[in-house]
């Protein structure tokens, strides 16, 4: 029941009245492109709260486009960092990565292989140390998926991407060093993934309270967000501005001589 609340809607009254969420500066994201990407088995519409409070904090946020989060890894990540790379296109700049779940270490895939296009890394409840390292329920969904994919069903996990090269591709991938700034979130109530394994050593740690599923709904973790993206809000508010001035004087041609 703690993780189905959440995902019915239970928490979303409180969040809405919580200062975080009341007391947004409209103009503290400076148009930021932000990714959003679900967790395993869901949609970019699960991940739609988070959507909402960061467009009201004005960044320009947007879903992974992947429709459900259950595809092999290495398609994923192709579709993702197509994603990635047209938002930045669209945003100016490089732009934000925040995953729950399986969409984070998705990202940090996306982050190791394009840092180009990466501003900051967020990962919500991400198992990045072993991806593996879940409740026996939701292994046994993954192992479900996998004998579906082996029967014939189109884009779904495979077996390669438990334990083939896939599976390899995507663990060198995670252990690899990150070249943007990271933020992992973690929670020992988590419930769903082993909260150690969401110990990126890549990135900076925060701790949080809450199931898994209740991660896009719980007050302190939008707290701990606020600081984190407002600084790299900062970082592309100061391209924009520069971009927007041109050349500085000390740099444009100087005017020929007839």
């Amino acid at each position: 029941m703690r993780q189905l609340g959440p995902v019915a809607g239970v928490g979303e009254v409180s969040l809405r009245q919580h200062p975080v969420w009341v007391e947004a500066d409209a103009d503290e994201g400076a148009g930021l492109g932000v990714v959003v990407v679900p967790g395993f088995g869901g949609a970019d519409a699960s991940m739609g709260t988070l959507r909402r409070w960061l467009a009201r904090r004005g960044y320009r946020p947007t879903g992974a486009g992947l429709a459900l989060n259950l595809g092999c890894t290495t398609d994923l990540v192709g579709r993702l960092e197509k994603r990635v790379a047209e938002h930045a296109a669209a945003t100016g700049g490089p732009v934000v990565l925040l995953g729950h779940s399986r969409g984070g270490w998705l990202s940090r895939l996306v982050a190791v292989r394009r840092p180009d296009l990466v501003r900051g890394l967020v990962m919500l409840g991400s198992p990045i140390l072993d991806p593996l390292d879940a409740s026996g329920f939701a292994l046994t969904v993954c192992r479900v998926i996998v004998r579906l994919s082996t029967l014939g069903v189109r884009g779904l996990l495979t077996a390669d991407c438990l334990g083939g090269a896939c599976r390899d591709d995507a663990a060198d991938g995670l252990a690899a060093p990150l070249q943007v700034p990271a933020l992992a979130i973690y929670s020992r109530e988590d419930g769903v993934v082993g909260w150690r394994s969401c110990q990126d050593p890549a990135a900076e740690w925060a701790e949080v309270w809450c199931s898994h599923s209740a991660m896009g709904k719980d007050p302190d973790l939008y707290t701990s967000l606020v600081p984190r993206l407002a600084g790299w809000a900062d970082g592309h508010r100061a391209e924009q501005s520069a971009a927007d001035q041109g050349p500085s004087a000390s740099t444009r041609p100087e005017p020929a001589v007839s």
